[in-house]
């Protein structure tokens, strides 16, 4: 039976304070049996999640095949997420950004056939393409909208002036970008101007691909195609320097009692009502772990000293390879 879970806004569409990140069941980290992931996302769906992201450059487009899978009778339950806007093509090649109107369009057609629904509640530009105005692409979704093909538009890894401009076109529910307790760059301004417009925010990566929850202990231990072996974070000397990083989160989660990925969600949790965080697993026991963390609340005292326990200025390496950071807007 469906357990209720906290829920939060992003903008007008209410969803699970925690969602469910879909990207690493198809792809990135490594190989996971199709029917496991089915399983755990329906497992998600009973314990009470609602907000399910994935994107088409997942796999690519086997992430939203197998989301669809998975909540096939199960649609009024969910609120699907999914992205457009990064082309991949054979080999695993990078084809860069793609904002164009028609593509985005062409995009929202190919989601809805793969996920097999007439209507994408959330449909968000992975990344803003600087070739293209982001008026032009927002209003191409809010054509969308009109159509009735999506229910709500979002953006991701967009800037503060970017958000201003795109809602300024049409209403944008909520922007998606890294948010943890090693990552913290939308805490220069774009959270701000998000509250002033009223656009909800999904953290994703809230567990810093899984270094924050304490249990990475080599770099040396990621399969075959886990995009950690190319990430700078976790390239060696970088992931010994970030092992030091962690170690006070360690401690804090020991003497509060929970895991330290409990305590990270719980930190993400009470940095404002309006944030979502969408922690990936494949693994129930996980899953339960993460989803427990809305059930406990830090005061403002324990969240400033988990905050200042570990200092993302500290962290070494890049969160992206130098060709992924360039297509992050501004």
């Amino acid at each position: 039976m469906t357990q209720p879970l906290p829920t939060r806004r992003l903008g007008s569409l209410e969803v699970s304070a925690l969602g469910l990140g879909c990207m690493g069941m198809t792809d990135f980290y490594g190989s996971t049996a199709p029917d496991t992931a089915v399983r755990t996302i329906r497992e998600a769906i009973d314990l009470g999640v609602t907000l399910l992201d994935t994107a088409d450059v997942y796999g690519p487009h086997t992430g939203e095949e197998l989301l669809g899978r998975a909540v096939a009778g199960r649609r009024e339950q969910v609120v699907i997420a999914t992205k457009f806007g990064l082309r991949r093509g054979p080999g695993n090649t990078w084809l860069g950004v793609d904002g164009s109107p028609g593509y985005a369009k062409a995009c929202c057609d190919a989601s809805l056939r793969r996920l097999g629904v007439d209507r994408i509640d959330l449909f968000q530009l992975h990344r803003v393409d600087p070739a293209v105005p982001v008026e032009e692409t927002v209003g191409a979704l809010g054509e969308l909208v009109a159509a009735g093909k999506v229910g709500h538009i979002g953006l991701s890894e967009a800037s503060a002036a970017t958000v201003r401009r795109a809602h300024a076109t049409h209403p944008v529910a909520a922007v998606q970008s890294e948010y943890s307790l090693w990552t913290r760059d939308v805490e220069g301004g774009l959270l701000a101007t998000l509250r002033e417009l009223g656009i909800g925010f999904v953290a994703y990566s809230p567990l810093g691909r899984g270094f924050l929850t304490g249990t990475l202990t080599s770099a040396d231990a990621f399969a075959e195609g886990d995009y950690r072996r190319s990430s700078p974070r976790f390239q060696a000397e970088n992931f010994t320097a970030n092992l030091a990083l962690v170690e006070p989160l360690r401690r804090l989660a020991r003497a509060r009692g929970v895991s330290p990925a409990q305590l990270a969600l719980a930190w993400l949790l009470s940095r404002g009502e309006d944030v979502v965080p969408i922690p990936g697993t494949k693994r129930s026991r996980c899953l339960r772990e993460n989803i427990a963390a809305t059930g406990f609340r830090l005061t403002p005292q324990e969240a400033t000293v988990v905050g200042e326990a570990i200092s993302p200025e500290r962290a070494a390496g890049d969160r992206y390879p130098a060709h992924r950071m360039a297509e992050l807007d501004g």
